[in-house]
Order: C-alpha cells, then sequence, then structure tokens
C-alpha cells in the first residue's frame, strides 16, 4: 500500500482544526513527510538498514550520539553540551561557549517556563517559538506556560528552583499507558509559584525582576492525540537489536508509535536509514 525510505527525523505534530481534533502527526524520511494518521489500524513495518549519517556533517557512524549526532560533532557542537540539558549551568558569560554565535540565537533569547500533564505534573522550559511543538513532542495532554524570561540560562534556574516541588521528567510508559488525570495548572501554578517565592527573589536580586515575567491569564492547552488503544504494559522496540519492527498501528503520542507488538521512540533513532512500509 505505501512504501517510503530515507533518512529518518522526529516525528512532526501539528493540532488538529479543531479542539475535539487529535494531532496529526507526519514522519519524515529524507525528503518526504508521510502523513500517519490515516494508517492507523494497518499493519505497518520499520526496517533500519544499520546505516547513521551524522544529521549535522553527513558523516556515517556506527553510532548515533545526543540523537543523531556523530561522536566528533558531540564533543564539538554547543548544542550537544552539557548545558543544553542542565540550562543552569550555563557557561557564555564565562566566555566558553562552544559556539557563541550559536549560542546568542538559540539560548539568548526568550524562553518559556511551562507546567505540563503527560504522565503527571511537570514542569519544563522551551523556546518561547517552541509551543505548543514541544508539548507535543512529550505527550503532554494539557500545557500552561507560566513564566518567561530572557534567555535559556534563566529558564533552567527557574526550573531547577521548582523541580524540588514537581517532576521534570516524563515517564514514558506511564505516558502510554493512558490518558492522565485531568490537573487545573493554573491552581497548581499558583500554588507552586507561591511556595517558591523565597527562592524566586533571590533571582531577582541576581538578574532583576523583569528578568522574570510571570504569565497569568493564559488559558490551559488541551491536546488530544490519535490513538486507538493502548497498552497496559507498553514494550520498547530497540532497532540496533532488532532492526525490524512490524504490527499493527496502534496509535501516536509524543514521539512514539504503538504498535500491537512494541512502542518506538522515533526520536531515538534521529538521523539511521530507515524503510517504512504499510500493508
Amino acid at each position: 500500500m505505501l512504501s517510503a525510505s530515507g533518512t529518518l527525523r522526529k516525528l512532526k505534530g501539528e493540532l488538529g482544526a479543531g479542539s475535539e481534533e487529535p494531532v496529526r502527526y507526519s514522519l519524515p524520511l529524507g525528503e518526504q513527510a508521510i502523513p500517519l494518521n490515516e494508517w492507523i489500524g494497518r499493519t505497518v513495518r520499520l526496517h533500519a538498514s544499520g546505516d547513521i549519517h551524522c544529521t549535522h556533517c553527513n558523516r556515517r557512524t556506527r553510532k548515533s550520539y545526543s540523537q543523531g549526532y556523530c561522536y566528533p560533532c558531540f564533543t564539538r557542537l554547543a548544542q550537544c553540551d552539557l548545558c543544553i540539558v542542565s540550562p543552569e549551568r550555563c557557561h557564555y558569560e564565562h566566555g566558553t561557549c562552544r559556539d557563541p554565535v550559536w549560542g546568542e540565537q538559540f539560548c539568548m533569547t526568550d524562553h518559556i517556563v511551562y507546567l505540563a500533564n503527560s504522565s503527571g505534573l511537570k514542569v519544563g522550559i522551551t523556546r518561547a517559538t517552541q509551543l505548543p511543538t514541544r508539548w507535543i513532542d512529550q505527550g503532554a495532554s494539557q500545557g500552561l506556560p507560566i513564566m518567561r524570561v530572557p534567555a535559556r540560562q534563566h529558564s533552567g534556574l527557574v526550573e531547577h528552583l521548582l523541580r524540588q516541588q514537581v517532576a521534570d521528567k516524563t515517564n514514558w510508559r506511564a505516558m502510554l499507558q493512558g490518558e492522565p488525570e485531568p490537573v487545573d495548572l493554573a491552581e497548581q501554578r499558583d500554588a507552586i509559584l507561591d511556595r517558591a517565592q523565597e527562592g524566586l527573589q533571590a533571582l531577582h536580586q541576581r538578574f532583576g525582576i523583569q528578568a522574570f515575567q510571570p504569565l497569568t491569564g493564559v488559558a490551559t492547552l488541551d491536546i488530544r492525540y490519535p490513538v486507538r488503544e493502548y497498552s497496559a504494559k507498553p514494550k520498547s522496540a530497540n532497532l540496533d537489536k532488532e532492526p525490524v519492527l512490524e504490527g499493527t498501528l496502534l496509535g501516536i503520542k509524543g514521539q512514539y508509535l504503538l504498535l500491537d507488538t512494541a512502542v518506538i521512540n522515533i526520536r531515538k533513532y534521529t538521523a539511521y536509514t530507515l524503510s517504512f512500509n504499510v500493508f
């Protein structure tokens, strides 16, 4: 019915046309973007050829580092530095950024601190231009921006402060077992920020109060996903060990394809050469 192949990139998800419409997903393979929602309920097969090419330099690599990079790029590029995962450890001000121009473009720009409900309540950060994409990628059923800051480091410092009260990670197994119970995110925002006042005041003294703008009057975004059936015990596929995955596509959520045989995190295999077939 359908056959395509190419270099894999992370799933692209867009909100449906209406509030009741699920996210519309596509699978980027090379120059193609394959619509996926229409194939739910059909048998699909993914086959990894074993070829991996770095998303930055296109060098062939035996192993993918940091979701799509070869080892030299992983150790050299600013986007692979430790401060991307832990932005509160940003060292730009010390003159040691791997690529100051990249940092100015991607880190020294407005970021959002948010609350989301994926496998439960969590706090997270992202560039202001990346909402609601960030929530979709995480499989969040609800999302609410709670603070705007002028740089990634600022957002990381706030996240580091707030995660003393609330998780900053998604439990992927719980996320793929079903929809979480709805949470009043505005109520949680008020309570969490109130308890964090002492820490926030310390940040105000360091950077100035204007650097941290609470967002009020913003509505929670509810997100629906195209899932026909969840799994009580999701099993994760590993294309490095078993390069062929086949089964009935039951749904899509976050960066995961849910098959009746296993679930697969597509983003994990960024830069892999893959064939995708629907029967």
